[in-house]
């Protein structure tokens, strides 16, 4: 069947195929009712194209309904289709009924009524007083709304390379809910005091309405404070943006005591054209800019966190657990293939895992390391119970500071207004009694924008990368399956695999305790973060699939060889098997010897 683009009934994404009355629409999945398009409805859609279409008309008791194409989006393989297409099969809602639009259209810029007028520049020579002003929100979206009902089935905002897939419509988060420069606008505000090394000495919350003075970019406020100021941030370099930094770097000293998990891990940035071409593919760079604000937004969000427990307020806490055991044990066998050292016996602390990460730091197992870390956490998600957050290495955290694009900070906004007594606005019967599946809820429709935004950029890395067929590439070993190895490109981050068949004939044995793949016949070895050339030899930028052949593994050419598979295999697995056992008695008696 066609399936719905958002809770619309009337909207679907299909193949137009012409006919002699007009066209109809073929869904993309081949399956279900076609949908009849007549010649005026068809809006110049060509045979092949990728549409987007609105059912016009009474519904048909017999017959085929009836569509008029809304969105030409060009071949459906085509960059340009390919966030919409994750969009459709992941489910998620894309376009917002008409009273959802109307009730954000006719709201009103928030007055200052009994608001705070925040336009403060205190002194604190011991340390460092930090605002952070967050949109009012939770005056726009009230409780049992159109707005909020919407919100809370949309859970979150989705990114995609060419869109964004708001939680709100553009009225709140275009407008009223975004602190444009010199506009007053509606805020939560909080107030924190920090000494010199960055420990905090408390908070408090304001409702409020500010202006912005400046709407700066990261790079405009990290060129400013390295020496460049442009004509806009010249006039604040030293009223505003030095003391930033000067704060930041106390929050730093902080943090350096807290000991977050410090992983690695560049963001791929995917630059597009104008009709949707991946132009390239980089990665995006960190300003200390950057983490400035993620080091403010963290304490707003402990900060918030924390006046809710003391007021004994309902809250949506942000878990992280820590690792499991197994997971654990996996990664201190992938630290001991590296000839690291992952301690055991001690109740485990994110220190203990940077130890790992510092020792791998500058060594060409870093991205081994630093992946196998990852893997080895628990994903978080939003709980109405406080378990901590194991990665941020803290005791209380909530998520405070991004209520136009996540539902869980509403929620925490309308603890603050309840608990505050700022207005009937706040927390009521049904979000409370309604906690536990509210946090169900948003914290799988934030896995679901997490897999249709890799998706989508693993079809465009695809699609960038098939007009490259036959190139060669430098990547590592990112990952060990039964059926071949994974390989992610140093140029792009790009994944691609290598068949288990293209290796050679001979046969190999997986070993999932020690995540790798060993020869029956050459014993070699396939690990994690070892280095390899690969041909490309498949992109399929519609599934998002590449595929790899194995030139060179640690600056040797790769031969391959063996017999052929089948009727031997199990003597080869038997072969293989006591060369892991013998290999791994080597080790112990090594690690004897050493004391490791």
């Amino acid at each position: 069947m066609i399936r719905k683009i958002g809770i619309s009934p009337t909207r679907v994404l299909g193949v137009f195929r012409q006919t002699s009355e007009g066209g109809r629409i073929v869904p993309i999945d081949k399956t279900g009712k076609e949908w009849t398009v007549p010649e005026q409805g068809r809006r110049g859609a060509k045979d092949g194209e990728l549409v987007l279409a609105e059912q016009i008309g009474p519904k048909a008791r017999m017959g085929l309904p009836k569509a008029s194409v809304v969105e030409r989006l060009g071949n459906p393989s085509a960059p340009k289709a390919v966030s919409l297409i994750a969009i459709h099969q992941h489910g998620i809602p894309d376009h917002f009924p008409d009273d959802v639009v109307a009730e954000a259209d006719n709201q009103k810029p928030a007055p200052l009524g009994n608001r705070t007028e925040l336009d403060p520049d205190p002194k604190n020579k011991d340390g460092y007083l930090i605002w952070v002003a967050i949109a009012d929100v939770a005056h726009y979206v009230t409780p049992s709304s159109k707005l909020d009902q919407e919100a809370r089935l949309r859970g979150n905002s989705t990114y995609f390379p060419d869109r964004v897939v708001p939680m709100l419509p553009d009225r709140l988060s275009g407008d009223l809910c975004s602190l444009h420069e010199g506009v007053p606008r509606a805020s939560i505000v909080v107030r924190m005091q920090i000494d010199k090394d960055g420990q905090k000495l408390g908070h408090t919350f304001f409702r409020g309405l500010i202006k912005s003075h400046a709407s700066l970019t990261y790079e405009q406020a990290q060129s400013a404070v390295d020496g460049a100021p442009n004509d806009k941030c010249l006039p604040l370099l030293e009223t505003v943006i030095r003391p930033l930094y000067d704060a930041y770097h106390a929050l730093v000293k902080a943090r350096e005591l807290r000991a977050p998990l410090d992983l690695e891990l560049p963001e791929r940035r995917v630059e597009l054209s104008d009709e949707g071409k991946v132009i390239s593919v980089n990665f995006k760079d960190r300003l200390d800019a950057h983490k400035l604000i993620e080091e403010f937004m963290i304490l707003a969000n402990v900060s918030a966190a924390e006046v809710l427990i003391e007021k004994k307020s309902p809250l949506l806490f942000r878990v992280h657990e820590e690792p499991s055991d197994d997971k654990l044990e996996s990664l201190r066998e992938t630290a001991k293939s590296a000839g690291l050292v992952l301690a055991k016996g001690q109740v485990l602390r994110t220190k203990h895992l940077n130890m790992l990460l510092r020792q791998a730091r500058d060594t060409e197992h870093s991205e081994l390391i630093n992946m196998s870390t990852l893997r080895s956490m628990t994903q978080a998600y939003y709980s109405p119970e406080n378990f901590g957050h194991f990665g941020l290495s803290l005791r209380s955290y909530a998520h405070f500071t991004s209520p136009i694009r996540r539902y869980a900070d509403l929620i925490v906004h309308r603890g603050l207004i309840s608990s505050h007594g700022w207005g009937d606005d706040g927390l009521t019967a049904f979000d409370i009694e309604n906690l536990a599946e509210t946090a169900n809820k948003i914290s799988e429709t934030e896995r679901r924008s997490m897999l249709a935004e890799r998706d989508t950029t693993d079809r465009y890395l695809a699609a960038y990368l098939s007009e490259k067929m036959g190139s060669e590439f430098q990547g590592k070993i990112s990952g060990i399956a039964k059926f071949g190895i994974f390989v992610r490109l140093d140029e792009t981050g790009a994944d691609g695999i290598i068949p288990i068949r293209s290796l050679g004939r001979e046969y190999f044995d997986y070993d999932q305790t020690t995540n790798t793949l060993m020869g029956s016949e050459t014993g070699i070895t396939f690990s994690l973060g070892l280095r390899v050339m690969v041909r490309l030899t498949e992109a399929e930028p519609t599934a998002g699939g590449v595929a790899f052949e194995l030139i060179s593994i640690n600056d040797e050419i790769y031969k391959r060889t063996g017999g052929r598979r089948g009727r031997g295999d199990r003597p080869k697995r038997m072969l293989v098997k006591s060369k892991r056992k013998a290999a791994k008695s080597k080790l112990k008696a090594r690690r004897r010897r050493t004391g490791s």
